[in-house]
């Protein structure tokens, strides 16, 4: 299976995610919160770098769960239009969606 190219907006909306798990991570260590997350700790370095963009539904309701964030919040988060932007048609999405 060939992977598309990420777009600059999928690029940005990883980038946004993984600040937003940085922040709610605070000082708890990399490894506590990724053992448990039962994810691996080079997962969620990848995720909290941006390096892994567009990660596993699963994965990130992993994380959000032990950091006591909820996926409302995450997505709300993650998919803000950024400024001077055009309108962001929310409608077609879930609420817990990361993935357009």
């Amino acid at each position: 299976m060939v992977r598309l190219p990420l777009t600059p907006a999928e690029v940005e909306r990883g980038q946004r995610l993984g600040a937003l798990l940085r922040r709610a991570r605070g000082e708890r260590s990399m490894l506590d919160v990724a053992l448990d997350a039962r994810v691996s700790p080079e997962t969620l370095r990848k995720i909290e770098s941006g390096r892994v963009a567009t990660p596993a539904f699963p994965t990130i309701a992993a994380i959000a769960d032990v950091l006591g964030l909820s996926l409302d919040a995450v997505w709300a988060e993650i998919s803000r239009p950024e400024p001077g932007a055009g309108p962001v048609d929310v409608g077609h999405h879930t609420p817990g969606q990361l993935t357009a």
